[in-house]
């Protein structure tokens, strides 16, 4: 079972991580666009299009891989002091509550936009001759069936540690902060201040 859920973990962040080349091509977009418009006189309208939908991939994109990493935002003011057992239970009643249904809206109704979109040839009208958005309409549902993957995995994750009373290990990545250090640290404080 690990095994899968690594799997799936690895598949995330994969495509977490290409996704993010998007920041590449929008930050070469925006400097070409702007020697264009500076140097050459030359500006162009489709970038602003362009730009926005660059950055909606990168952000869709990064709902499973942000999920696979556990870096969602919580309320971790109580969480962190509940066993593990607890916070599974809580996590999985939120997932089957909130999660689940509000993924599921969110691919249908991304299914519906993409088709529609496929349908009509539809472009952007921000712009006189503005590019195609059929394909970045395609990322809505795309987005949401990996974070509906991932949010399985998830419940998963969260049966494991009720049976268990301990949370599945996830792959590791890069952190911003070395939260062993970061712990140490604190509890070395505690220390000091108990003496």
């Amino acid at each position: 079972m690990q095994k899968f859920l690594l799997s799936i973990d690895n598949l995330s962040t994969k495509l977490g991580h290409f996704s993010a080349y998007s920041i590449a091509v929008l930050t070469a977009v925006i400097c070409w666009e702007v020697g264009s418009r500076y140097f050459f006189n030359s500006p162009h309208d489709w970038v602003f299009d362009v730009t926005y939908m660059l950055y909606g991939v990168l952000f869709m994109m990064a709902g499973a891989y942000t999920l696979s990493k556990n870096g969602h935002v919580r309320g971790d003011v109580l969480y962190g002091f509940f066993t593990p057992r607890t916070q599974a239970i809580l996590d999985l009643a939120l997932y089957i509550i909130f999660f689940i249904p509000g993924i599921v809206a969110l691919v249908y109704a991304g299914i519906s936009f993409a088709s529609e979109s496929i349908a009509i040839n539809e472009h952007t009208t921000q712009t006189a001759n503005g590019p195609p958005i059929w394909p970045f309409k395609m990322i809505i549902p795309i987005a949401g069936g990996l974070l509906l993957l991932q949010g399985f995995v998830e419940i998963i994750r969260c049966i494991l540690c009720i049976r268990d009373g301990e949370w599945p290990k996830r792959e590791e990545d890069v952190e911003e902060v070395d939260v062993d250090k970061l712990k140490a640290m604190v509890s070395h404080e505690d220390d000091k201040k108990g003496a």
